[in-house]
């Protein structure tokens, strides 16, 4: 099954596949996941030896001793078992340590249980609700992938002990971090409890009016409501702000009630605040937050890629976040944001041995930059964080990639993202055939099909001018559709041309002016250090706009990349950065004057 199956009745243009009808086969992505793969054991014994699976440990009578660490420390463990259960692995006596761990009343905060304290007293800082909108996506995941329903079971206690404790008949307060309304609702779609939609359905209308923030005056971010999400309701917003992590969450959320209620009005609020986001805050990569002060999103247009916060778990709610829009409008431009996120906002974070993270991704290393702090990109990634948010939010994410590939409807199949392997909708399956993002050609072979008329849909990238179906011209930034009877053998060529482009900023970028990106394809470019000549540092290299830019296969440099050489100067695609040491780089390049 998907991470999100929306409800029967819910207000959905297209419905995901589930995931044993979207399958990879080779091609980018099969390493990628091979590596995520292998990193999960490797995570487990970092959480170990972190404390986290320790302090379960304690909470659940299987040892003693003294809880470490923050009070959201569960929500690192609960993601990880998300990405045991998308793949398919074997999560061992974890998810039965985090049931004996649960109080009989259905609370379960590790943290909080073992040092005594009194649950929901400091939910501004203690991320009570967020840890358990983790639990209850790791529940789901759990029960969709194997029918193991041991977290579910201690999922729908600890939401049920919400539904009693919070809502309008209850405790008014929100938590700081949110998270728990997509969870809610999925938790919703799973059980079909009413009650958690309508408890996703309250938190969603009560935020935004300093019900979630730190009570008294605190002048840091901490102090603003709108580090929390808090500072508007969400119905009236033009945009995001605060904590970038916090502000994707609670909009994806926001979708999610959107679509199970069929609420309008809802769906357009967060549909304006994408596109002011898309259009005003987000990096060219995808990534979004400007500020390290609070992690948080900048004014419009405030988007310098030196102090670039871009943190690895807002991409990942972008990306959340998009592929709700997707589902909810059916429009391309979700389908366009998924791919940019995936391949330059979520991938960067992780090496291509798929077990060291980012937990900023910067889009400009200065030469000599010092690793002033643990997060500072200027180490290179890492394997941990003292907050270890990011790498577990890495290993689910990529382990749920396939179900991000296709939708369904009753009569045809849409395709998002190209790789090779197999797709089915109904009585219709296709094997797509590709090398992308490396080659633009995409063949699909109808594997099976029903005897009537269904439609195929190929996305075309916004990017993809000239692209071809089948020899006959298709327009850019929508979807090439094909409604007729197709029979096993047919043959589709989808031509995507990927010519090197410049991409020159908005000139309310005051960061940016007199810079120029370059990409291919759905692949954002930077050049770092060890590719240029000897003697020749970042800060001295100017681009030619004028100049020809060629693509050059190189197998054998960074696990095989296509890499743009324009005269002396080298590309290499921005997410394989940093895989030979934390160098110099940057993706805006000073243009060359005339």
């Amino acid at each position: 099954m998907s991470p999100v199956v929306p409800g029967a009745n819910a207000a959905v243009a297209l419905r995901p596949l589930p995931m044993p009808a979207s399958r990879l086969a080779g091609g980018f992505w099969a390493p990628r996941l091979a590596a995520n793969h292998a990193a999960i054991p490797v995570v487990h014994e970092r959480l170990v030896a972190a404390g986290h699976i320790r302090n379960l440990r304690i909470a659940a009578g299987a040892e003693t001793g003294v809880v470490e660490g923050a009070a959201f420390r569960d929500s690192d463990v609960y993601k990880w078992l998300e990405a045991v259960a998308w793949a398919g692995l074997d999560a061992g006596e974890l998810p039965r340590t985090v049931a004996a761990a649960q109080r009989p009343d259905g609370y379960l905060n590790s943290v909080i249980q073992v040092r005594g304290g009194e649950p929901y007293t400091q939910l501004w800082m203690s991320h009570e609700h967020y840890c358990a909108g983790h639990l209850f996506q790791a529940a789901v995941a759990a029960a969709r992938t194997s029918g193991d329903t041991t977290l579910l079971d201690v999922a729908t206690r600890l939401a049920d002990h919400l539904a009693a404790t919070f809502g309008p008949h209850g405790r008014t307060e929100l938590d700081g971090h949110p998270l728990v309304e997509m969870a809610l609702v999925e938790l919703h779609r799973q059980t079909c409890e009413p009650r958690y939609l309508d408890l996703a359905r309250h938190f969603v209308d009560t935020r935004g009016y300093g019900r979630a923030t730190k009570p008294g005056f605190d002048p840091s971010p901490y102090g603003d409501p709108g580090h929390y999400a808090d500072a508007e309701p969400v119905r009236a917003a033009g945009t995001l702000s605060g904590h970038a992590v916090r502000a994707v969450y609670f909009a994806a959320g926001a979708t999610d009630v959107a679509i199970e209620t069929g609420d309008a009005a809802l769906l357009a609020a967060v549909r304006r605040q994408f596109d002011n986001v898309a259009r005003r805050k987000q990096h060219v990569t995808g990534g979004v937050g400007s500020r390290w002060d609070g992690e948080a999103f900048g004014d419009d247009d405030e988007l310098p890629p030196d102090r670039a916060y871009a943190e690895s778990c807002a991409a990942i709610g972008m990306l959340q976040w998009a592929w709700r829009l997707l589902l909810a409008t059916g429009e391309a431009e979700y389908a366009d944001q998924i791919e940019r996120l995936l391949y330059n906002a979520v991938l960067p974070a992780v090496s291509l041995a798929g077990d060291e993270f980012f937990y900023v991704n910067t889009l400009h290393r200065r030469t000599g930059a010092r690793p002033d702090v643990q997060r500072a990109p200027a180490n290179g990634r890492r394997p941990w964080f003292n907050c270890a948010c990011c790498p577990p939010n890495l290993l689910r994410t990529l382990a749920s990639l396939p179900a991000y590939l296709a939708t369904g409807t009753g009569d045809g199949l849409q395709i998002h993202q190209y790789a090779p392997g197999s797709l089915s909708s109904g009585a219709l399956a296709v094997d797509v055939d590709t090398a992308y993002p490396w080659d633009e050609r995409v063949v699909l072979t109808v594997r099976a099909a029903p005897p009537g008329e269904v439609e195929l849909a190929l996305r075309v990238p916004a990017w993809a001018e000239g692209s071809t179906l089948d020899g006959e011209p298709v327009a850019a930034g929508g979807y090439a559709r094909l409604r007729q009877v197709f029979r096993p053998g047919d043959r589709l060529v989808l031509e995507l041309p990927m010519p090197p482009r410049l991409i020159r900023p908005d000139d309310r970028v005051d960061a940016l002016r007199g810079c120029v990106a370059v990409a291919r394809g759905p692949l954002v470019y930077a050049i770092e250090q060890p590719d240029q000549p000897e003697g020749v540092t970042l800060e001295d290299i100017r681009l030619d706009a004028g100049a020809p830019i060629r693509a050059e296969n190189r197998p054998e440099l960074l696990g095989g990349v296509t890499v743009l050489r324009t005269g002396d100067t080298t590309l290499i695609p921005y997410f394989a950065w940093a895989n030979r040491g934390p160098h110099a780089m940057r993706v805006w390049i000073p243009e060359a004057s005339e």
